[in-house]
């Protein structure tokens, strides 16, 4: 599982870097028509909270579906990556520090980062270094 484990850091942290890249080429500040419900020292656009979420959970939910035999636990991983994924980007809008165009920006940048570390998990599958046990 450490190759596993190495995937979903490496994925983590490109993610980060996609989402701090886009933040410095925008440059857009945060909403001002209502009053942040937390504390925020970034710009706006892309939301980070919803690139990484997007990335992570997209990442971990396919990689643990890899591992599990059946459809319905595939589907499971899937659907609460999705449900995690959304419930992020919501409660930034929510919390009044991004706008929705934010959010809808990060989480495309996460899906579109989340297939390139899902392909290089089969990748290095195919090599040995990521473990093809299956869950039960």
């Amino acid at each position: 599982m450490y190759g596993a484990m190495i995937l979903i850091i490496a994925a983590t942290v490109g993610g980060l870097i996609v989402a701090t890249l886009l933040k410095d080429v925008f440059d857009r500040p945060r909403p001002s028509t209502v009053s942040h419900l937390v504390v925020v020292y970034t710009t706006s656009f892309p939301s980070g909270h919803s690139t990484l979420s997007a990335t992570v959970f997209l990442t971990l939910g396919t990689v643990l579906g890899q591992f599990a035999k059946e459809r319905r636990l595939k589907a499971y991983f899937l659907l609460v990556a999705l449900l995690l994924t959304f419930l992020v980007g919501a409660s930034r809008i929510y919390l009044g520090v991004h706008y929705p165009t934010d959010v809808l920006a990060g989480w495309a940048a996460g899906f579109a980062w989340a297939p390139i570390c899902w392909l290089s998990a089969r990748f290095l599958q195919r090599y040995g270094v990521v473990e093809e046990e299956r869950l039960a």
